[in-house]
């Protein structure tokens, strides 16, 4: 495939989307023009795909022989012509078995490594895919709040596909991130407080520039490049070697979104008899999704006075968080918190014990096992593997 901007007559991809649907209102929209949340009630949108027009078991086959990126799943991303696709080589990452656990007993543990991928983290998938149909539709100038590795991404594949970014960052945000974000050619404005702050600053000064709001589920094409999490991990480990659970740290909780989509896609497609459960793992100082599970909440509420170590994490009112639980109760999953202690101390077990690298957030879900294992979410014997979102090298 040829990268935005590259030379050559266009080529289709062979997406089957067909449009796009609001959650809220069950409003049908067209995928043709740029949208981000639903016109009529704000909710957030998702792609719908022609599903019935797949020959699955010759598709699935095809798909060894492409590419090692995710768009071998082009089938079932948004984007139509590969001349508008803008990549890095992102996807198709590791899943490493880490055997039986010391503090886990009978567990079967495995980890899949985002920490690999361009711009050191999952962020590149979501981004690989937004801003590639961003740029087919014709948007010039994009702009996202970030944590850090949201904003390091978009400035990224901004620059691949030569569109304006602009970032907003919350003034603790690492400066290693900051730098690699200007570093990409972006502007970098930073905001006194948390994500959220950052968002409602961000809104207020994009309104009337003709930008473009890239923001986790403001738009309907990040959670696409979040599904191939699940789509590579059903290609990967085969449908016979599926995990029992997944267990996922959650700050906007898109990702769980992603894997539920792609799994709903799978088994409608014939191709997936069972879906794992998907377990969000919070810190305690920040878990408005978690708490929301455990009460049994249809949106999570948001968190006040939020802090934690895992700034990816610090989410204290994430987006269509309805949609998120949602995904969540499906698989019959749930949700737990860790402290900062356990997310620090695991960080230094996974890098020490298995050579893997580690981000905080990453970390959490291997700080979680114990309490899942407590609580009942987990069972002696099971399968699970545990998703590490990035890499704990700092950007230089």
């Amino acid at each position: 495939m040829r990268a935005a901007g590259s030379p050559g007559a266009m080529t289709a991809t062979g997406s089957r989307l067909k449009g796009l649907h609001c959650q809220g209102c069950s409003a049908d929209l067209n995928a043709a023009q740029p949208t981000g949340t639903c016109p009529a009630c704000g909710s957030a949108l998702l792609a719908v795909y022609d599903l019935d027009s797949i020959a699955a078991r010759e598709w699935w086959r095809s798909l060894s022989a492409r590419p090692a990126s995710l768009w071998r799943f082009r089938e079932l991303l948004p984007v139509q012509d590969d001349s508008h696709i803008a990549t890095l080589g992102e996807g198709i990452s590791a899943i490493l078995d880490l055997g039986r656990l010391p503090e886990t007993g009978d567990l079967q543990v495995l980890l899949k490594d985002d920490g690999g991928l361009p711009t050191g983290s999952f962020k590149a998938r979501g981004m690989t895919v937004a801003v590639s149909r961003a740029h087919e539709l014709g948007l010039s100038s994009l702009f996202v709040p970030s944590a850090g590795n949201a904003g390091v991404a978009l400035a990224a594949y901004a620059a691949r596909a030569r569109v304006k970014a602009r970032i907003y960052l919350p003034e603790g945000t690492p400066t290693p991130m900051q730098r690699a974000c200007a570093r990409y050619g972006a502007g970098v404005v930073t905001v006194p407080g948390t994500i959220r702050d950052a968002g409602e600053r961000a809104r207020r000064e994009e309104a009337g520039r003709g930008s473009f709001d890239v923001s986790t589920l403001r738009e309907p094409y990040r959670a696409e490049g979040k599904k191939t999490m699940g789509l590579e991990i059903v290609e990967t480990l085969g449908a016979e070697g599926m995990p029992d659970a997944v267990v996922y740290p959650a700050g906007g909780g898109t990702g769980l979104i992603g894997m539920h989509r792609a799994f709903e896609q799978l088994q409608a497609l014939g191709l997936l008899d069972r879906a794992p459960r998907l377990l969000a793992v919070q810190p305690e100082g920040c878990a408005p999704l978690v708490r929301a599970l455990r009460d049994g909440a249809p949106r999570a509420t948001p968190w006040q006075t939020p802090h934690t170590v895992a700034p990816g994490l610090l989410v204290p009112s994430p987006f269509a968080s309805d949609q998120v639980l949602e995904a969540v109760r499906a698989t019959r999953g749930g949700g737990t918190t860790v402290s900062d202690e356990a997310i620090l101390e695991a960080v230094d077990t996974i890098g020490r014990r298995y050579g893997v690298s580690v981000s905080p957030e990453g970390a959490a879900p291997f700080a979680a096992l114990p309490g899942l294992l407590r609580e009942g979410r987990l069972r002696a014997g099971e399968r699970v593997l545990l998703y590490n979102t990035g890499s704990g090298i700092p950007f230089l």
